[in-house]
């Protein structure tokens, strides 16, 4: 599997855990953090994480046409 492949399944699988978290755990309380804040921040992660694996397939995706 191409690396930006690879970092674009890895960002939604991320951003998936990160909306279940958000979304389903609004009453359960942890000592040190809520888990909506993890799953907003894993949100964010997988964001990022696709859009790492755009720009990769898109350099790639040029580099093999010549340009």
């Amino acid at each position: 599997m191409k690396q930006g492949s690879k970092s674009m399944l890895e960002g939604v699988l991320t951003f998936v855990i990160g909306l279940a978290l958000f979304l389903f755990t609004d009453g359960v309380e942890t000592p040190v953090v809520t888990l909506t804040k993890v799953g907003v921040v894993l949100m964010c992660v997988g964001g990022v994480l696709v859009a790492m694996g755009l720009f990769q397939a898109m350099r790639n995706s040029r580099s093999v046409q010549g340009g």
